[in-house]
C-alpha cells in the first residue's frame, strides 16, 4: 500500500539522517593492495578469532580484502591459523605448500571440482606464495596453517584415511577398506546415497562411526610417529562421519543439513584452536551466511545457526565478525549448482536493502566499526530489518529478490563491515598447470 505523502517525506527524511550517519562513521579504506589497508584493522587484534566474510563466493576484491587483512594479523599480531570454507583434503595440499611439508600423494591437485574457482584462482595463489615465503625462516611449530573446514570431501577423506593406515599399519587399513565400501557406490555423488536412505536403504553410519573410534583410540600409537598425519588422518575420519550424516538428513529439510554442516565447520575450528594451544589465533574466510551472527539474520529466526553464532558463544568479545558487500559490478558464478562459470554482471541493490545505503553514502571504500560507545545512535537506526544480499557460487540475478536476499538486522549480524561499492569477479587459474610450474605447484601458475 503506498504512503500517504506526509509519510513519504517523513520516510525520506528518516533515510537521509540514516544514511548521513552511516557516512560519518564510514572509515575511507584505500585499496587492498595498499601497504596500509591493513592497519585499519588493527583495532580487531585483540580477538582470538577474526571472521571475515564476503557477499559473494566469485569477488575479487574481497579475496584481496581478506588476504591484506589477514597478513597485518599474521604479521603483526601473532595469528597462526588460516581456516577457509574449503575441503580440508584440498586445503591440506596448500596447507603442505604454505607450511613446507612433506607433498602428499603423487598428482594430488586441489579444488578440481565445482566450483574450482572458489579456491582455485589468482587471489589464493597470491596469498599461499606469502604464507610460505612468511613460514620460510620460521620453525614448524610457529608456522601459519591454512586449513579447510568444509563437510563435503567424502570421497577425498576416505581416500586419506586409508592412504594413511596404508603407511602406519596395513592390517588396520584393510579393515578401513571394508569399513568405508558401504559408501562405495555413492563416492562420485554423495546426494544418491542421501536418496537411498530416504527410499529405506540401510546406513553407512555404524561403519564409519567404528572406523572413526578405532582411529582415535590408537592416536597414543599413531601419533607418537607423526603427529601431524595423524591429525590429519583423524580429521579425514571425522569428515568422512559427518558427510554421512549431511547426506543422509539433507532429503529431510535444509535447516537440518545447513545446522549440521556449521556445526562441523565450527567444530573444525575448535580442534585446530585446541591443538594449537594457549597461543592460538585464527582467521576464518567464509561467506556472510556463515560469518555473521545467524541469531541476527531471518535465517536464525527460522531456526538455522552457523559459525559466527557458535563462536560468539564459545569466544564472547574474544570474536569479531567482519561483513563485507558490494553494490554492482562483476562476479564469478554459475546459473545452476554444477555449471559453467561465467562472469556475470551483478545488479545495482534494491532500494529497501543494507546494501542500497551504503551506496547512498557516496564512500567507494569504507570500514564501518559499530562497537565504540558512540556508535549506539547509528545501530538503533540501522537496527531494521532490511534486506541484504547473499551470492553463492550460483547466481540468478533474474531472481535475485527470492533467491538472492534476507532479511537481516547488520549491526547484530556483524561488528562490522567493510563496503566496496563496485568489484570486479576473481580470476580463476588455468584448469591445467603450465608446463615447468613445479615451483609453484600445486596451482601451476
Amino acid at each position: 500500500m503506498a504512503l500517504s505523502p506526509a509519510a513519504e517525506r517523513i520516510r525520506e527524511q528518516t533515510e537521509r539522517e540514516l544514511i548521513e550517519l552511516l557516512h560519518r562513521a564510514g572509515e575511507h579504506l584505500p585499496a587492498p593492495e595498499r601497504d596500509h589497508f591493513g592497519s585499519y584493522f588493527d583495532r580487531f587484534a585483540p580477538a582470538k578469532v577474526v571472521l571475515l566474510g564476503e557477499s559473494t563466493h566469485g569477488t575479487s576484491q574481497f579475496y584481496r580484502a581478506r588476504a591484506a587483512i589477514t597478513r597485518q594479523l599474521i604479521e603483526r599480531h601473532g595469528f597462526n591459523i588460516v581456516a577457509v570454507e574449503a575441503d580440508w583434503p584440498d586445503a591440506a595440499t596448500l596447507d603442505r605448500l604454505a607450511r613446507q611439508l612433506p607433498p602428499g600423494s603423487p598428482g594430488e591437485r586441489p579444488f578440481e571440482r565445482f566450483p574450482t574457482w572458489m579456491w582455485r584462482n589468482v587471489e589464493v595463489s597470491a596469498f599461499i606464495d606469502f604464507l610460505r615465503i612468511h613460514n620460510d625462516a620460521r620453525p614448524m611449530a610457529q608456522r601459519v596453517e591454512f586449513r579447510g573446514l568444509d563437510v563435503y570431501s567424502l570421497s577425498g577423506s576416505i581416500a586419506a584415511v586409508i592412504d594413511y593406515l596404508e603407511r602406519v599399519d596395513p592390517e588396520r587399513a584393510r579393515a578401513a577398506r571394508e569399513r568405508y565400501s558401504c559408501l562405495t557406490p555413492w563416492q562420485s555423488d554423495p546426494a544418491l546415497y542421501g536418496r537411498a536412505v530416504h527410499s529405506g536403504r540401510d546406513t553407512c553410519e555404524d561403519e564409519v562411526v567404528a572406523q572413526l573410534r578405532e582411529l582415535l583410540e590408537s592416536r597414543l600409537t599413531y601419533a607418537g610417529h607423526d603427529g601431524e598425519a595423524f591429525f590429519n588422518a583423524a580429521q579425514n575420519a571425522r569428515i568422512v562421519r559427518a558427510a554421512e550424516q549431511y547426506y543422509r538428513i539433507m532429503y529431510r529439510g535444509s535447516t537440518e543439513s545447513w545446522n549440521l554442516r556449521d556445526r562441523h565447520m565450527f567444530d573444525t575450528l575448535q580442534y585446530l584452536m585446541q591443538r594449537r594451544g594457549p597461543q592460538a589465533k585464527a582467521v576464518v574466510w567464509a561467506h556472510n551466511s556463515h560469518i555473521g551472527n545467524a541469531a541476527a539474520t531471518s535465517m536464525g529466526w527460522a531456526g538455522e545457526f552457523n559459525i559466527g553464532e557458535l563462536t560468539r558463544n564459545a569466544y564472547g568479545d574474544e570474536a569479531v565478525m567482519i561483513g563485507f558487500g558490494t553494490d554492482r559490478g562483476t562476479v564469478a558464478a554459475a546459473s545452476d549448482w554444477g555449471g559453467r562459470m561465467q562472469i556475470k554482471s551483478v545488479r545495482p541493490a534494491r532500494d529497501d536493502s543494507y546494501e542500497y545505503l551504503f551506496r547512498r553514502t557516496g564512500l567507494a571504500r569504507s570500514l564501518t566499526d559499530w562497537r565504540p560507545p558512540g556508535r549506539s545512535g547509528l545501530r538503533e537506526a540501522l537496527a531494521g530489518p532490511r534486506l541484504e544480499r547473499a551470492i553463492g557460487v550460483v547466481y540468478r540475478p533474474e531472481t535475485e529478490l527470492l533467491s538472492h536476499y534476507f532479511q537481516a538486522v547488520l549491526p547484530d549480524q556483524f561488528d562490522a563491515f567493510v563496503w566496496f561499492e563496485e568489484t570486479q569477479a576473481v580470476t580463476p587459474l588455468a584448469a591445467e598447470p603450465a608446463k615447468g610450474a613445479a615451483e609453484t605447484y600445486p596451482f601451476g601458475f
